[in-house]
């Protein structure tokens, strides 16, 4: 085991991380029916600090093309309305009693569109997230001392195919939530 094995496994380690977290952000673009999950990347502003919307409130679907999120916190109400009308996902919601109801709107051609870019902008947060890992790595193997030069050069093509391989994944993942977005 080289002294440089630490640097290729931590860098793994973030490429895997930026997937996963791609992953995330696509679960929530809606392709059709309502899921609470399609809030997670909602952040409200409540106490001074921003907050993830499953920490401040339910979120249900009771029906396939509506939300309903009941704040915990019933003072909070429009903190969660406003933090869900400025999320870019497009949604409107109304405040109705103790809950927020948030109709989906239907899919119309442009509506999908506007998806598909939400979709490839945060596949290209992933990507960049993905480059910073192999930039960091690389960085790290140059600067190993007492490391031949030969094992350096292996190591930076052993990094440049991990960021390649992850690259990849989220080619698919775009793929993938593009078909499912596109399906009428």
């Amino acid at each position: 085991m080289s002294a440089l094995t630490p640097i290729l496994n931590s860098a793994r380690q973030q490429m895997d991380r930026a997937i996963d977290n791609t992953r995330k952000e696509f679960s929530g673009v809606r392709s059709g029916k309502a899921s609470p999950t399609m809030l997670d990347t909602v952040r409200v502003e409540m106490y001074g600090q921003q907050m993830p919307i499953n920490q401040v409130a339910t979120v249900s679907a009771p029906e396939p093309r509506m939300l309903i999120v009941t704040p915990f916190d019933k003072g909070q109400i429009k903190a969660v309305e406003k933090a869900i009308r400025e999320s870019d996902l497009g949604l409107d919601p109304a405040v109705q009693g103790n809950i927020v109801r948030v109709p989906l709107p239907s899919m119309n051609e442009q509506r999908r569109k506007d998806l598909v870019k939400i979709v490839h902008k945060y596949a290209e947060e992933g990507r960049v997230a993905i480059r910073h890992a192999r930039t960091e790595a690389r960085d790290k193997v140059k600067k190993s001392d007492g490391v031949p030069e030969d094992d350096k050069k292996h190591f930076e093509k052993d990094i440049q195919k991990v960021h390649d391989d992850a690259i990849k994944k989220i080619d698919d993942l775009i793929k993938a939530k593009e078909a499912e977005i596109m399906e009428v």
